[in-house]
């Protein structure tokens, strides 16, 4: 018990990227097996969209690894999920999987940027968000869960056997 800090390691940098990745192609999958229309028009029980849910995943990941990089973040009420900017937000199903593709190289590139002992410091995530930083990634990592979820009763609603959860291949 003489280093706790030692103790309290339970993965590395790289493993909790791959982690998160694995999550990114599933929820990649998700998106694939929507018909075009229902990707953007379907819901259940007045919930959103699966691309609107899909949106925000995009906005949390790519501004959010650029934050956590760099400290500085936008106001959660400038990213395009919350209607700021609706021409970033992608209008066919093709678009939206090449823009989920470069925010998962912007995922890449700015995990690099990010020292260990940086995910240990509190700062408040889009202008909102107070906490850890090793606490907000795992925030980003649960709501992609969560909403990835949303997206596989939307598909079982339209008949349409989801990817497997556990299937990050």
């Amino acid at each position: 018990m003489e280093n706790v800090q030692e103790l309290a390691v339970v993965t590395t940098s790289e493993a909790l990227l791959e982690h998160w990745q694995g999550h990114r192609r599933l929820t990649r999958k998700v998106i694939e097996a929507f018909p075009e229309k229902d990707f953007f028009n379907f819901s259940v029980g007045g919930m959103r969209t699966f691309a609107f849910l899909a949106m925000e995943i995009v906005d949390l990941t790519e501004h959010g690894i650029k934050g956590l990089a760099t400290g500085i973040y936008p106001n959660i009420s400038e990213l395009p999920h919350h209607g700021k900017n609706p021409a970033l937000i992608p209008t066919t199903k093709a678009d939206f999987l090449k823009k989920w593709d470069e925010v998962t190289a912007i995922l890449n590139e700015y995990w690099e940027q990010i020292p260990e002992e940086r995910f240990q410091e509190i700062n408040v995530a889009f202008g909102a968000y107070e906490n850890k930083n090793i606490d907000t990634i795992l925030y980003f990592i649960d709501n992609e869960i969560h909403h990835r979820a949303q997206g596989t009763v939307y598909l079982r609603a339209l008949g349409i056997e989801p990817p497997m959860f556990w299937d990050r291949s």
